[in-house]
C-alpha cells in the first residue's frame, strides 16, 4: 500500500474532516482527534485488505496552524503511528522527504527577536509499516522476487532515510483548487522496494492517480479508491516508459568502467549476484487487464 491521505487541521481539508465549527469553536485538540477518527477507519480497513508480511507507506506532513489565537504544530505522524500499532501494525524505519523552501524569509512569527520565531517545516514523513511478521516467500516464488530487484546503486540512494524531492504541479482546476498530490518519483521508488511482481498496490486515497500511475511503470497492478468521481475519472494508468528507460541508463553509466563480478542476461554488468535476474518491466493496460512487457 502506498498512500497519502488528506492532512488533518490543514485548512484545505477541514470540510472534508467535517471539523470547520470544531476549529470555529477553538477547540485544536477536539479537531484533531476528529479529523484523525476519519482516518483511522481507513487505516483499519488497509491492515484487514494487507496480505500477512505486507507493508503499507504512508506520506503524511505534520500541520501549523493557530487555533483558538494559540499557534502549534500538530503532529499528524505520530498520530497516525499510535493509531496504526494499536490495530497491530509494526512499524519499520521512516523516511523524511525533504522539500526545500527557497524563500530567505521562511521561518514563521516576528523574525530576530528570541522566542518570536519558529522554523518552516520543510520535510513531511514516509511511515512504514507491516502487517504482522516478515514476509514469507514459498520457493516457487524466489523466481519472480529476483526479477524483482533493483540495482545495487539504486538500493544505496534509495534506502535511506532521507530523499530530496521536488514537490509536484498542485494547481487541479477542477473539483478543488489544489491537488495535495505528492510525487510520482516518491510512489515508484516505494512500490519497487517494498513489492514484487504480481502484487496489487493499494492506494484508498488515490486523488489524481500518481500511485497508480507509479505502479504501472514499475510493471505492478493496483487498485485506487477515492471519494472525489471527478478525480478518479482522470486516473492515468499508463507506464511511464522514460522513467524504466532513465533507470537503465543510469545503471549503465554507473558500471561503466567499473570492475564488476556479475553478469545480467539481459542489461549485462551488474555488482552483486542478487542483480542478475533483475527485469525492468511496464505495465500495459488492455482493458480491465495489466498486463507487461520487460525492457531490453
Amino acid at each position: 500500500m502506498v498512500t497519502s491521505p488528506p492532512y488533518p487541521m490543514v485548512a484545505m481539508w477541514d470540510e472534508v474532516f467535517g471539523i470547520s465549527g470544531v476549529i470555529e469553536a477553538g477547540d485544536g485538540p477536539g479537531a484533531f482527534e476528529a479529523g484523525h477518527a476519519v482516518l483511522d477507519a481507513a487505516w483499519a480497513e488497509c491492515f484487514r485488505v494487507l496480505i500477512p508480511g505486507g507493508l503499507c507507506c504512508i506520506n503524511i506532513g505534520d500541520a501549523t496552524r493557530s487555533v483558538g489565537g494559540e499557534f502549534g504544530l500538530w503532529p499528524n505522524h505520530a498520530r497516525i503511528l499510535r493509531a496504526c500499532m494499536d490495530l497491530g501494525f509494526t512499524v519499520l524505519p521512516d523516511i523524511l522527504w525533504r522539500k526545500p523552501n527557497n524563500s530567505p524569509t521562511k521561518f514563521m512569527g516576528s523574525g530576530m527577536l528570541p522566542a518570536g520565531a519558529y522554523v518552516t517545516y520543510e520535510h513531511e514523513y514516509v511511515l512504514v509499516l507491516r502487517k504482522g511478521g516478515r514476509r514469507r516467500f514459498k520457493a516457487s516464488e524466489r523466481a519472480n522476487r529476483r526479477a524483482s530487484a533493483v540495482f545495487w546503486e539504486e538500493r544505496n540512494a534509495w534506502y535511506s532515510d532521507l530523499w530530496d524531492l521536488k514537490g509536484t504541479g498542485q494547481k487541479l482546476g477542477r473539483s478543488r483548487e489544489r491537488s495535495a498530490a505528492f510525487p510520482f518519483e516518491l510512489a515508484y521508488r516505494l512500490i519497487c522496494m517494498h513489492s514484487v511482481y504480481g502484487d496489487v498496490v493499494l492506494d484508498p486515497f488515490a486523488g489524481t492517480g500518481t500511485t497508480l500511475h507509479a505502479a504501472a511503470t514499475a510493471g505492478r497492478s493496483s487498485v485506487g479508491i477515492d471519494t472525489d468521481a471527478d478525480l478518479v475519472s482522470g486516473f492515468s494508468l499508463q507506464a511511464d516508459f522514460e522513467r524504466v528507460r532513465e533507470r537503465l541508463s543510469a545503471h549503465r553509466a554507473f558500471v561503466e568502467g567499473r570492475e564488476c563480478k556479475h553478469e545480467n542476461a539481459l542489461y549485462g554488468p551488474v555488482v552483486t549476484s542478487q542483480e542478475r535476474d533483475l527485469e525492468l518491466r511496464l505495465g500495459a493496460v488492455s482493458g480491465d487487464l495489466v498486463e507487461y512487457e520487460v525492457l531490453e
